[in-house]
C-alpha cells in the first residue's frame, strides 16, 4: 500500500530538476568536459560584450584581446589556487591525492580568486594598452556577471555545489552514488539548486547594471562597484545554504566572508570614486596614450574624445579640432 509520504515524495521528484546524466563527451582520445565548455563560453561572451562597450567609448576595436591575454590566464590560475586553499583537506588531507589539485577540469574554481587574479591581469593589460583601468572595469561589469551565470551551469553538469535538502518542487536531483551526495541521506533526496538561484540572480543583475549604467552614467569604476555589491550580496545567501565542504572561520564559510568583503569593497569604490571624480571620464585612454579612429579627432590640449560624426557635436568644436591629424 502506498503511503501518503511516498505519494508526496513521488510528486516532488516528478516536479524536480533532474541533473544531467553525463558531464563530458569523448571525441577519440579527447575528453571534453561540459564544465570547461561553460567556462569558455562565459569568457567568450564577456570578451565580445566588453569589446563592444569599450569600442562605443572610443577605444580601439579588440584592444580587449590584449588585456584578456594577461587577465584570463591569471584569473583561472588564482581561481584554482583560491579553491584549493579553501578546501585544503580535500586535496591534502588523509587519503587525498595531492595531484588532484591540478585537475581543474573536474571542477573547483573560485570566483573571488578569479577576481583577484583577473584584476591584477587587467591592471597589467591596461598599463600595456593605455586603457584606463576603471574604464575597462566598468565596460567588463555586465559581461562578467553574465559569464558567471553561464559558468554556473558547469556545476549543474558536475552535480556539485548544491544546497540543503528541500521538498520544494524545484528541488535538484543528485545521483545517490555521486561523491558529493551527503552520507546518511535517503536516495531521491532533493536539494536546493543553488546553481540555478545564482544564474537567475546574476542574469537579473546584468539587467540592473546595464540600466544603472545608462540611467546614471556611472564611470570611474563605480559601475564595477555596483557589480561587486550585487553579486556579493547574492553570494552571501547562496553560500549560506550550500553544503559542500568548506573552511569555516568564526562560524562562517570562507566564501561568505569573501562575499561580505566584496560588498564592502564595492561600496567603497562607489563612494570613493564619486568623491574623487565628480565628472565624466574624458577618454577611455590615459593621457598621452590616446587612439584616434578615422572620423574622430583628439584635442591637443586635453584628452577629450570628440566624434565629429556625432550630430550633437557643435560645429565650433569640430572646427577647433579639425587641424589635428588622425590615423
Amino acid at each position: 500500500m502506498i503511503t501518503a509520504a511516498q505519494t508526496l515524495l513521488a510528486q516532488g521528484v516528478a516536479a524536480s530538476i533532474p541533473s544531467p546524466t553525463i558531464s563530458f563527451i569523448e571525441i577519440g582520445p579527447l575528453r571534453i568536459h561540459f564544465y570547461a565548455l561553460c567556462i569558455i563560453t562565459g569568457i567568450i561572451v564577456a570578451t565580445l560584450w566588453t569589446n563592444h562597450r569599450l569600442t562605443k567609448r572610443g577605444a580601439e576595436p579588440w584592444v580587449v584581446i590584449d588585456i584578456a591575454l594577461i587577465a584570463v590566464p591569471l584569473a583561472i590560475i588564482t581561481a584554482r589556487i583560491y579553491h584549493v586553499l579553501t578546501h585544503w583537506g580535500f586535496y591534502f588531507g588523509e587519503g587525498a591525492n595531492p595531484l588532484s589539485a591540478l585537475f581543474i577540469w573536474e571542477g573547483g574554481i573560485a570566483i573571488y580568486g578569479a577576481l583577484i587574479g583577473g584584476a591584477v591581469g587587467a591592471w597589467l593589460g591596461c598599463r600595456w594598452t593605455g586603457i584606463r583601468f576603471w574604464t575597462f572595469a566598468d565596460a567588463l561589469a555586465p559581461g562578467l556577471l553574465l559569464a558567471q551565470a553561464i559558468g554556473r551551469f558547469g556545476n549543474w553538469f558536475n552535480q556539485e555545489l548544491f544546497g540543503l535538502p528541500t521538498d520544494l518542487p524545484w528541488g535538484l536531483e543528485i545521483d545517490s552514488d555521486n561523491a558529493a551526495f551527503p552520507a546518511g541521506l535517503e536516495p531521491g533526496t532533493l536539494f536546493h539548486p543553488t546553481f540555478l538561484y545564482e544564474v537567475i540572480w546574476n542574469t537579473l543583475g546584468v539587467l540592473v547594471i546595464v540600466w544603472v549604467g545608462r540611467r546614471f552614467r556611472l564611470q570611474w569604476g563605480r559601475l564595477f562597484g555596483v557589480y561587486l555589491v550585487w553579486y556579493s550580496a547574492g553570494r552571501i545567501v547562496w553560500e549560506s545554504i550550500r553544503i559542500d565542504p568548506s573552511e569555516i572561520i568564526l562560524g562562517l564559510r570562507t566564501n561568505v566572508w569573501a562575499a561580505i568583503i566584496g560588498v564592502v569593497i564595492g561600496l567603497a569604490i562607489i563612494v570613493a570614486q564619486a568623491r574623487r571624480h565628480p565628472g565624466y571620464e574624458p577618454s577611455p585612454y590615459v593621457p598621452g596614450r590616446e587612439w584616434s579612429p578615422e572620423g574622430a579627432v583628439q584635442s591637443q590640449n586635453t584628452d577629450d574624445f570628440v566624434d565629429v560624426s556625432d550630430p550633437t557635436t557643435t560645429e565650433a568644436t569640430a572646427n577647433a579640432t579639425s587641424t589635428v591629424a588622425t590615423k
